[in-house]
């Protein structure tokens, strides 16, 4: 196997290098711009471990440039792509829709475009829990009805899939369509709730609540997901589905803060704020589909997960400065 992981230097796609260069002797590719979304000091700290394994080749590089892309793919001859990449955040896409255009769904056209002409035998796209919107019921089951995304970052996801699951109808391109929910735990992006939330209680600055702190998330440790991401490249009958990994266990973010403080072993000061557009009140995975098509069952649950991020974050070098621009815009 021969993969590429755009997004390498990521949260996500640093982890799951880093885990399949433990357990197996692949050759990986490691496709990242290191743009300035967020600190690419932290992108480039994320491929430390790495950043000298002969095995890895890196490329930095957008995506989004479809030339490069497909001159990429015919050089490289991947078997595999794991599409990590894109833009994210919801508060974010809501003032700013447009970047969240160009990578999520002209990206990710570039990439299926390349894989439509150079061929591989299994292509990942990163989804999200954004794609379930205003209508959709609770557990959030794959096939239902999904409702109108309620940001623009969910259209873009949504749209993402489409494209994928055309090029597989289509063209054969391969393509599983990942629905991550809340993913966390050690190089978690800064301008998410959990790291804002962390550093606001260890800097004793005010804490961010908007609304009242009842919405629900289904946090999914970050190992939990690779495990998923792992199968769904060998797993035979999940080609052209679409599939959540989530933890089916939703925490309000009022019980999430209170447990930060006992960890951290600090009172947050909470600045209440009023709820923010674009939000929705829960979301939750049905992993029915997931167990039965990847063997998913997730492993880590969040009082030990978050035990693990906390610490990783103590470790962190300029934690308050590196997270000032993000303040700002999860206000």
């Amino acid at each position: 196997m021969n993969i590429l992981v755009t997004g390498g230097a990521g949260f996500i796609g640093s982890r799951l290098i880093e885990r399949l260069l433990r357990r197996t002797g692949l050759r990986l590719t490691c496709l990242d711009e290191y743009n300035d979304y967020y600190s690419p000091a932290q992108k480039r700290a994320n491929v430390a471990g790495f950043a000298a394994d002969p095995r890895v080749r890196f490329v930095d590089a957008s995506f989004c440039d479809a030339p490069r892309m497909a001159r990429l793919f015919e050089e490289s001859r991947f078997s595999h792509v794991v599409h990590l990449g894109g833009y994210a955040g919801v508060r974010y896409s809501v003032e700013n829709p447009h970047p969240y255009q160009a990578a999520n769904v002209g990206g990710t056209l570039a990439l299926l475009e390349a894989a439509r002409r150079t061929p591989v035998e299994r292509f990942l796209i990163a989804s999200s829990s954004t794609v379930y919107g205003r209508d959709a019921r609770a557990p959030f089951v794959e096939d239902a009805p999904l409702g109108t995304p309620l940001s623009p970052y969910g259209a873009t996801k949504r749209a993402a899939e489409l494209l994928g699951l055309t090029y597989c109808d289509l063209f054969r391109v391969p393509v599983v369509c990942i629905r991550p929910f809340s993913v966390y735990g050690p190089r978690l992006r800064p301008d998410l709730a959990l790291s804002i939330f962390t550093e606001a209680i260890l800097t004793d600055r005010p804490l961010p609540l908007f609304g009242d702190g009842s919405i629900r998330r289904d946090f999914t440790y970050v190992d939990d997901l690779c495990d998923g991401l792992e199968a769904a490249l060998q797993r035979d009958g999940c080609v052209g589905q679409a599939i959540n990994l989530g933890h089916d266990e939703p925490i309000a973010v009022r019980e999430l803060i209170a447990m930060l403080e006992a960890e951290l072993g600090r009172p947050a000061r909470i600045e209440r704020l009023p709820e923010k557009p674009g939000e929705m009140p829960v979301t939750h995975a049905d992993l029915t589909k997931a167990r039965r098509l990847l063997g998913y069952d997730p492993r880590i649950g969040f009082a030990e997960g978050l035990k693990a991020f906390v610490a990783w974050y103590r470790t962190k070098p300029a934690v308050a400065a590196e997270n000032e621009a993000w303040r700002a815009i999860a206000r």
